[in-house]
């Protein structure tokens, strides 16, 4: 399985907790294992479409969903060599709808990918945004 090219280093995600959540994926599991990241929020920015969930940290966008859509999909920020990787193992993997294609992909949980395919993606998109952030964000985060 590709993984990304920007390590875990952080050390603040819970990724036993992530994955536990995210042991049957639904719109339920994918709202609650995005919120589990440290310092994850919810938002709705979109006033033409309320039921698109918008999770942050730190103010910035690591995953987007409507979580009420069928099939359920999510957008998540990745590495674009892994991105394009992705995609051409994976049909249900798409580039970015409505985003940077080179930096996103979309996602659709039709169950062809495993859940800890999907765990890792959004783990992997959760890093990038948290590596980007300055060492005084970073610092601000919670631990747990």
């Amino acid at each position: 399985m590709p993984r990304t090219l920007v390590p875990s280093h952080i050390g603040i995600s819970p990724r036993t907790r992530l994955a536990t959540i995210l042991a049957v994926v639904d719109a339920r599991a994918l709202k609650d294992g995005c919120l589990a990241l440290p310092g994850a929020t919810e938002e709705f920015p979109f006033p033409r479409y309320p039921e698109r969930s918008v999770f942050k940290v730190a103010g910035k966008v690591f995953a987007i969903s409507s979580l009420s859509a069928r099939p359920l999909r999510i957008s998540l920020k990745c590495d674009p060599e892994l991105a394009l990787q992705l995609r051409a193992t994976h049909g249900s993997i798409q580039p970015g709808y409505r985003l940077n294609k080179r930096h996103w992909n979309t996602v659709t949980l039709d169950g062809e990918l495993p859940d800890e395919l999907i765990g890792t993606m959004i783990e992997d998109s959760y890093d990038l945004v948290v590596a980007s952030l300055t060492h005084a964000q970073r610092a601000t985060l919670p631990t747990s």
